[in-house]
């Protein structure tokens, strides 16, 4: 099977949202399992349970297409993208030698929908659960966003299954709870069922500090005013919710400097994104977000921590800044 290059990962991950040409007509509605949306590689399932119901873990498991190094990338995604806008990264591990697996969590993507309370914990479990399903002793673990938090979660919890973590703009950095009041369910339900796809627009490219243009985040505004015509969206809206929640009360900044794993976050200079910022009082809002500054901090305080900021860049580095994220992981994946 012919490599392939990062150029075509990043538009096969893009094009099954992209708006296509003429006859212009409103998309049609997506099921809150992404049902009919295209993902770059196949997607298997793996049964689950949870809130005392079925549910169904989605992962893609991609062989090397370089020569098989032995190993196996574990990615973890945010909260905002479904595990298809791995498809760069995935292109990159897997032409050099890394077998990669690339699950969607419980409440995003094409896996099942739970309504009742996240936790880190249960995600990390579940995390384990697919590792042992698929007999990965021991993995590397690259993670983005609210995916860094797991990532910390599922490193402290099981380390003997974590061999090395990249963390790429992680959440979690801060306890945001010093800084923004509880919020109650019923109006973080409201706030989030209003966004418009302008606003949601606004929201990733403002709270992000993208350098990308618009166009590169289109197919994730589509894909969440289409989830808004399904018949679920109302479990699927207070499942999105309950992710902001376990972010907001479930902090890991604490246990980051206990990690002993070597550890690579990857910055984005410009990224200042900080959950509940909007929630909070304006002289404790600005102070929230110096997310470079506290991987730095956080970084020396590591047995085996290191922090690389790239300028300019805002939180989705590996699609902002491909080609130096991608050398800058695998060069620390090699080195360990």
């Amino acid at each position: 099977m012919p490599t392939m290059t990062r150029t075509t990962a990043l538009l096969l991950a893009l094009l099954p949202l992209m708006p296509m040409a003429a006859p212009a007509q409103e998309a049609p509605p997506l099921g809150i399992g992404l049902e009919g949306f295209g993902y770059p590689y196949p997607v298997r399932f793996l049964a689950l349970s949870r809130d005392g119901e079925a549910q169904r873990l989605a992962y893609m498991d991609v062989a090397p297409t370089g020569t098989a190094n032995g190993r196996t990338a574990l990615l973890l995604h945010g909260r905002n993208f479904p595990a298809s806008y791995w498809a760069p990264v995935v292109a990159a591990l897997t032409g050099a030698g890394y077998r990669v697996v690339a699950p969607d969590q419980l409440g995003f993507g094409k896996s099942s929908k739970p309504i009742g309370p996240f936790t880190f914990d249960a995600m990390a479990a579940d995390t384990v659960a697919l590792l042992d399903h698929l007999a990965l002793r021991r993995v590397d673990v690259v993670a983005h966003s609210m995916g860094g938090m797991l990532a910390v979660r599922l490193a402290r919890n099981a380390p003997d299954r974590v061999n090395s973590l990249v963390l790429e703009a992680p959440l979690g950095l801060e306890d945001y709870r010093f800084s923004v009041p509880p919020v109650a369910n019923d109006t973080l339900l409201k706030r989030e069922g209003e966004l418009t796809a302008a606003a949601y627009r606004r929201q990733l490219m403002t709270s992000y500090a993208l350098s990308l243009p618009e166009s590169a985040i289109e197919p994730f505004v589509e894909v969440r005013e289409r989830v808004k015509g399904a018949g679920e969206y109302p479990r699927w809206l207070q499942s999105f919710v309950n992710s902001y929640t376990m972010i907001w009360g479930q902090p890991v900044v604490h246990e980051i400097p206990l990690l002993p794993m070597p550890t690579l976050f990857v910055m984005g200079g410009a990224d200042h994104n900080a959950p509940g910022k909007p929630y909070a009082p304006p002289d404790l809002a600005a102070r929230m977000g110096r997310n470079a500054d506290n991987a730095t901090a956080l970084a020396a305080r590591m047995p085996n921590g290191r922090a690389i900021v790239f300028a300019g860049i805002g939180h989705l580095v590996h699609m902002e800044a491909t080609d130096r994220f991608d050398a800058a992981m695998l060069e620390f994946l090699d080195g360990h």
